[in-house]
């Protein structure tokens, strides 16, 4: 491979543009005629078109394979492009000139890269020539339009070789060598100098003898150019007479041998002639006359004999020295005087051709060379060589003189002679079932040229090439140069296997233009052949064509594809390796007229005829029944000008004086017997002869070329009178009248205008005429189709549109339509309902519906010029273009307008609706907007929404730095910027925060103000609550943290408070320890206190639990009315108490059944050790309860339910009623402290008293003499009578009271004692006197217990209940009631004995309920400072409400009264 194969080149080859490929289906492929008619318009416009048949299409190789030889064509690549044969041609003279004068031609190297001699010499030429390019010293520019690079001194070199190689052949030309002889002179005065010209010329000689090189090409036809060849002659011997300053002009011809390029690179001399030349030329200098007669012609001296040479051609004498230009030496070879040298250079070149290899291939032989010079030529397999890579080597070697690359092509096989590719009727290829459609099928190329639609079928004469295919067996690089096929017919060429075959077309209409481009850059090839194109010898560059414009495209036909090439189509190509292929020509209807514009172009350029176009119509006229009525209408068109041409020419050679006629059978001779002498054409109808020149005869149109003798003595022969000629085109006229008038019709129908337009029905009607007859497939009737169609496709779109044939796609979100049209297309589309041949009756109401869109679009354009624009609007003119199935530019714009106007009314109402103004909102707005198209009115909403939110959002940060700020910011710096966002038109909640946390300070600071200045001392709660409203305000508050300290000490007292009086992990709260119980009894239910007579108190208040207690010290105004509340609470928790004891006191009585008790937390039966609570008068088990520690314990032992407290000592509790008092703030837990001070102050004033009156032993005392505790309890008969019942029964109540208070007192103790002691001593005696006395004394003890009983709660309810002036009234009352009660004692003491404890029980409930509430029915329930009541003086012994059993004050005091329920159980 050569070294510049893979280097990148500027002049790379750049491939053209690819050709159309069609690949038909199976009902195309059908039929090959109409498919290529149908394909026709497309393919035609690039000249070549390739066809893929369907792919299960896959004829057999049919070719003889075994007999198949062939001697193939010799192609040197080098030669067969133009400009490079035009080089090779220019080098072939130079090196002939300096051959003849004995020197060898070597090619100088200039920067590395061989000299293009061509190219400098046409340089130099265009700029006026040797003298003048010196003259104006252009060589630098020369150098540069060369492509040399500048600065490098090149120019001097050119000059220096153009002085050396190219002036001398140029004064050649000139004629300037020409020397005129002189006379004899007289040479021995002194020797003839030679012009001093050797100083400036260098010229090499050679070294050894030159022969002959084998001939560069065979020339085609050595008849060619015969006349010329004498003209040159003659030329060249008038020439040796001119003057020598005249130029002559003589043509550049080709050599008789090619000289080896690769050698003249190398600068390697070119071999001398052979030994036998060399001497035959010395023989004859020596046999020639004697020296001393030989004389120079140019100076006529004789002298100098050793510088004098003789001319091998026609011994004349010449000195070196006088020759122009001079010699150094004598030549040693063969020299050729200027006269001989202008006869040899003189003689004409041979036209170019391929030479035919010395070799006969087999197809077997011929694959293995392919294949063997392509691997090794690209060093890689054959298949994996790139297609490519093989194109741009190629046109790369075709344009290089440097490189001489040889192939061989096995190029126009006759079929005939070895049998075709495909398979063909009584071939010598037998083929199998399968493959017999391939006999008949169309695309066989042997039946393609001579099927009814070929024209060719009425050629008589089997053409090879034309009428029968040729093959053609091919090899890498080998290829077929740009030519059109004979007659511009259609060429169809079938890859069978092998590699692909690269093509090159140009289309029919540019066939001139490519013929003129190649005469302008080779103009010397077409003076030697002026038909140069028709011989298939030359081939150009595509990419040089395509600079000049003209259009080329390419393909690359692989195995199993058709290229089919069109009429006059300019097409070459190459071959990509080792293949086969076939091609036929074949000519169709619309090829005729083409056909016989072919024959005039060949009459022009003297071109031969492959066949006779006038007898083709003529045999076609004469078979007009047969004909198709497409073709029948061709032909007559045809005929018609031939006929009329024959005419004229008939009737011009009569006026001539040609007067002698014979009729001749032209079609009986072959064609060579036929031609006209001068332009080489077929003649058929006529022809002119001379009895002086028989068998050479002329056409019509070259008459005078005929000889020189008189016109009279011509003969016109002819096929046919013109009388003969009329009848058969009358004949042919008939068969086409049927298509000629339904041709007529349809194209009146196709070119009707406004009214006169048919309607479709009309055309129709003329395809389904076409169909009934059988009128060809032809461009006609598929006009006619094609604008049926287009009319029925108009009918069908103009009734969608009027239709309104739309879906609501705006309405629900769409968008266009695959079939909407737009308003240009819809204006173009009605444009067409009125140019398209047929009239249809949409196109006014089209036009109506086009005007009305028009007015939409106005008024959209109105609109949307108009910045404020209401939805409505919009709206209804989005509604109105619902009707119109067109796509309108307007829509989207104005759908955007409508999110823009809908967009801005919704940032209307939300401005004009601030409280909805959220941030959240306007930041979707702006999103909102941020997807809306740009618009003046958007953006200006944007711009003022943007503002607001960054006002807003920079507000409400700052608003929630400074409610979260610490310590929090005073309010009049809150104030102050809660006054700069009062003019922000939206809502943002931290400001409102910030708003409502400054309303709320002023209202706390208010409320702290107030707090501060008030009379009274306010509830630890309020307080509470108000620091923790104040806490919550973000402002800086002053009074806070004053309160808060306030609430801080409290809470510390309150803790204090718990440490001091709870025990550990007990279930009481500080309230209920130090309020007054409300509840009474371990388990008991809740029951309600009785409500006594309170004359502080205006209304009852209900309390019932802590919460009500709690509820009723925080509802008191001062600690004066809080205390009047805990009194309250206190007597109720002494009725409850009294009833409790007394109803514990009497379940602890003897019965039969002690089984029966429920006693202790545990609610089981009394046994063993038992202990009973001072206080409740209940028993414990020992084991249920924590006994005391200490067995002789000084103390009351009380149960877990009535020991709620540590009960600190009241030294203890002084001081934290001090430290609450300083604190200044009322809590219930204080006012209930309070009163638990004062109640123990006054208990303890009292006990100091009834100590005193009563004359109690001191303290030491009562402790040394008591005796073991007693709260030790046996269930035995001497408890029937408590232990306590003989004491006074005031010390009994003033002890319980004592013992209820939860503070420490000495007292209680002392007080404890005395009635330890008093115990033990009427125990003693008890015990004596009980067993003495009678049962009546015990009785009367009884009956005294009973009465004291009564009697302590008669003073409790005068002392703490009853007025001072109701003293007396009360008394009587009591002294009544004691008398009743004696006696009720005494009856019950009588049935004690067999009553059980849980009628003591009973009892003592009903006691209880009697003391809770008035039992009476429909209770009125009296409020007041007074309230009367009575007792049952019955067996009930309950209390009543005066008023509500209606007794008056004055009746109760002196009478007894019964309840009903007495009365009734009494039967009273």
């Amino acid at each position: 491979s050569p070294p510049t194969m893979t280097q990148p080149r500027p002049d790379e080859f750049k491939p053209p543009q690819e050709c159309p490929v069609f690949e038909p289906s199976w009902e195309e492929f059908a039929d090959p005629f109409a498919y290529i008619n149908k394909i026709r318009p497309i393919a035609e416009k690039t000249g070549i078109c390739k066809v893929r048949p369907p792919p299960d299409w896959q004829p057999p190789f049919a070719c003889d394979v075994d007999r198949l030889h062939f001697t193939p064509r010799i192609q040197r690549l080098n030669e067969l492009e133009a400009q490079t044969r035009v080089k090779l041609n220019f080098l072939d003279q130079i090196a002939k000139f300096w051959e003849l004068q004995g020197c060898s031609l070597k090619i100088p190297h200039v920067e590395r890269k061989i000299l293009d001699l061509y190219q400098l010499n046409k340089n130099v030429a265009d700029e006026g020539g040797f003298d003048i390019v010196c003259r104006d010293r252009r060589w630098t520019a020369i150098a540069l339009k060369m492509g040399f690079a500048p600065g490098k001194a090149v120019g001097s070199h050119l000059r220096s070789h153009y002085e050396r190689l190219l002036y001398p052949y140029n004064l050649f030309q000139s004629g300037a060598n020409l020397l005129e002889p002189t006379l004899p002179v007289d040479t021995s005065d002194k020797e003839c100098k030679p012009p001093d010209l050797t100083k400036r010329q260098h010229f090499v000689e050679p070294t050894e003898s030159c022969c002959n090189s084998a001939h560069r090409a065979k020339r085609m036809r050595a008849e060619v150019d015969a006349l010329a060849a004498q003209s040159h002659t003659h030329l060249s011997e008038e020439l040796l007479l001119k003057p020598v300053i005249q130029i002559v002009q003589l043509p550049c011809n080709h050599l008789l041998y090619s000289i080896p390029f690769k050698s003249l690179m190398k600068q390697e001399p070119i071999e001398p002639v052979s030994e036998a030349d060399k001497n035959k030329s010395r023989y004859k200098k020596k046999t020639s006359l004697d020296v001393d007669l030989y004389m120079c012609l140019v100076c006529g001296s004789g002298s100098d004999e050793d510088r004098l040479l003789l001319c091998d051609g026609c011994d004349a004498s010449y000195h070196t020295f006088c020759l122009i230009p001079p010699l150094h030496d004598i030549p040693k070879g063969d020299w050729r005087c200027p006269k001989c040298l202008t006869q040899e250079c003189s003689k004409p070149q041979e036209a170019f051709g391929f030479e035919q290899a010395y070799r006969d291939y087999s197809l077997r032989a011929f694959g293995e060379m392919a294949d063997s010079f392509k691997s090794d030529y690209f060093n890689m397999p054959v298949h994996m060589v790139p297609t490519e890579l093989v194109e741009k080597e190629f046109w790369r070697l075709v344009s290089t003189i440097e490189e001489d690359v040889t192939v061989e092509y096995g190029a126009d096989i006759a079929s005939k002679e070895f049998g075709s590719g495909f398979p063909i009727k009584n071939g010598r290829f037998k083929v199998s079932e399968k493959d017999e459609k391939y006999l008949k099928c169309g695309w066989n190329l042997n039946n393609m040229a001579m099927m009814d639609p070929s024209v060719l079928t009425h050629v008589t004469a089997d053409i090879c090439g034309m009428t029968l295919p040729w093959l053609y067996v091919g090899m890498c690089f080998s290829s077929f140069c740009w030519h059109i096929e004979d007659h511009w017919s259609y060429s169809i060429n079938y890859l069978h296997w092998g590699e692909p075959k690269t093509w090159y077309g140009a289309p029919g209409f540019a066939a001139e233009q490519l013929e003129a481009v190649m005469k302008k850059l080779a103009p010397e090839l077409f003076q030697i052949q002026p038909d140069l194109l028709h011989q298939l010898v030359t081939i150009m560059n595509p990419n040089t064509l395509m600079s000049y414009g003209v259009p080329i495209y390419r393909t690359n036909q692989c195995a199993g594809e058709f290229v089919i090439t069109f009429p006059r189509a300019y097409h070459s190509g190459f071959n990509q390796g080792f293949n086969f292929a076939e091609a036929v020509n074949f000519c169709t209807v619309d090829w005729m007229a083409l056909g016989r514009q072919c024959v005039d172009h060949y009459r022009l350029l003297h071109r031969y005829c492959v066949f006779s176009h006038d007898e083709m119509i003529c045999q076609m006229a004469s078979k007009a029944n047969s004909l198709d009525v497409v073709l029948a209408s061709a032909v007559q068109k045809d005929m018609k000008d031939m006929v009329r041409e024959e005419q004229d020419l008939r009737d011009k050679v009569r006026k001539m004086g040609v007067l002698r006629c014979e009729q001749a059978e032209y079609d009986l001779l072959q064609d060579d017997e036929r031609q006209c002498a001068k332009c080489r054409t077929t003649c058929f109808l006529s022809a002119i002869t001379c009895p002086c020149s028989p068998g050479q005869l002329v056409c019509l149109h070259h008459i005078q070329d005929l000889c020189s003798c008189p016109l009279t003595n011509y003969t016109l022969n002819y096929r046919f009178t013109l009388d003969d000629l009329y009848p058969m085109m009358n004949v042919v006229k008939q068969r086409a009248e049927t298509y000629d008038e339904w041709a007529s019709r349809v194209t009146e129908t196709l070119e009707a205008k406004l009214d006169k337009k048919k309607s479709l029905s009309v055309f129709r009607s003329l395809i389904n005429e076409s169909e009934s007859k059988m009128f060809p497939d032809n461009d006609l009737l598929r006009q006619l189709r094609l604008v049926t169609q287009d009319a029925e496709k108009c009918f069908s779109v103009a009734q969608q549109l009027l239709n309104g044939k739309r879906q609501t796609r705006y309405r629900c979100g769409g968008g266009k339509t695959q079939s909407q049209l737009t308003v240009q297309e819809l204006r173009s589309f009605v444009r067409q309902l009125y140019n398209i041949p047929c009239s249809l009756p949409q196109a006014p109401k089209l036009k109506d519906l086009l005007n009305c869109i028009e007015d939409f679009q106005q008024h959209s354009e109105k609109v949307l010029m108009d910045e404020a624009t209401s939805t409505a609007v919009i709206q209804s003119l989005l509604d109105v273009s619902f009707d119109f199935d067109v796509e309108l530019p307007e829509l989207p714009i104005l759908r955007e307008r409508l999110e823009q106007a809908r967009w801005l009314e919704g940032v209307q109402q939300t401005s004009a609706q601030p409280s909805t103004l959220t941030l959240e909102t306007m930041r979707r707005l702006i999103d909102q907007g941020v997807g809306l198209t740009p618009h003046p009115s958007v953006e200006k909403g944007m711009a003022h929404l943007q503002e607001l939110l960054t006002v807003s959002e920079h507000w409400e940060e700052k608003t929630s730095i400074l409610l979260k700020a610490r310590p929090p910011p005073s309010i009049e710096v809150l104030s102050e910027a809660a006054e700069k966002m009062v003019g922000i038109p939206a809502y943002l909640p931290n400001c409102l925060m910030l708003k409502d946390s400054i309303s709320r300070a002023r209202e706390w600071l208010q409320e702290a103000e107030a707090f501060q200045d008030g009379e009274s001392i306010p509830l630890f709660d309020k307080l509470s609550d108000m620091v923790l409203r104040g806490q919550a305000i973000p402002v800086q508050l002053d009074p806070l943290k004053h309160l808060e300290f306030l609430v801080t000490e409290l809470q510390a007292w309150k803790e204090s408070a718990a440490e001091t009086f709870l025990i550990k992990n007990s279930h009481f709260t500080l309230l209920e320890v130090l309020c007054p119980r409300f509840e009474v009894g371990a388990g008991s239910p809740k029951r309600k206190s009785k409500k006594a007579k309170d004359c502080s108190k205006k209304k009852m208040v209900k309390l019932d639990c802590l919460s009500d207690v709690e509820k009723a010290l925080l509802e008191t105004k001062d600690t004066t009315s809080a205390l009047a509340t805990l009194g309250e609470v206190r007597l109720r928790e002494m009725w409850a108490l009294s009833s409790i004891r007394a109803a514990n006191e009497s379940k602890l009585l003897p019965t039969a059944d002690c089984m029966d008790l429920k006693v202790c937390v545990c609610q089981n039966p009394p046994m063993g050790a038992m202990l009973q609570c001072e206080l409740c008068r209940d028993a414990f088990h020992s084991v249920c309860v924590r006994a005391p520690s200490d067995s002789r314990s000084t103390q009351a032992w009380l149960c877990p339910d009535c020991r709620r407290s540590e009960k600190p000592s009241l030294d203890k509790v002084l001081p934290l009623l001090a430290s609450l008092q300083r604190i200044q703030v009322r809590l219930p837990e204080g006012d209930a402290l309070h009163y638990l001070v004062e109640r123990t102050v006054s208990w303890q004033q009292r006990a100091r008293q009834v100590s005193a009156s009563c004359g109690l032993p001191d303290l030491e005392e009562s402790f040394r003499s008591s005796p073991s505790p007693v709260g030790k309890v046996s269930h035995t008969p001497s408890l029937k009578c408590s232990y306590l019942s003989i004491l006074n029964v005031e010390l009994e109540e003033l002890m319980v009271e004592g013992l209820l208070l939860q503070v420490s007192l000495p007292e209680i103790t002392q007080l404890y004692h005395a009635l330890l002691n008093g115990l033990g001593t009427h125990h003693t005696h008890g015990r004596t006197s009980q067993q003495e006395d009678d049962p009546s004394d015990c009785d009367k003890r009884k009956q005294c217990n009973s009465q004291g009983r009564k009697k302590k709660a008669k003073r409790r309810l005068e002392r703490e209940a009853l007025e001072t002036e109701r003293r007396d009234k009360a008394k009587k009352l009591q002294n009544k009631r004691q008398k009743m009660n004696k006696e009720k004692n005494l009856e019950r003491r009588a049935a004690s004995t067999s009553s059980s404890p849980r009628s003591d029980f009973s009892q003592s409930d009903d006691s209880e309920e009697e003391m809770a509430m008035c039992p009476a029915e429909g209770c009125q329930q009296p409020e007041g400072d007074e309230v009367d009541w009575v007792q049952c003086d019955g067996s009930c012994n309950q209390w009543f409400h005066q008023v509500c059993v209606g007794v008056t004050a004055e009746l109760a005091e002196k009478e007894d009264y019964v309840c009903v329920g007495c009365t009734i159980s009494d039967g009273r």
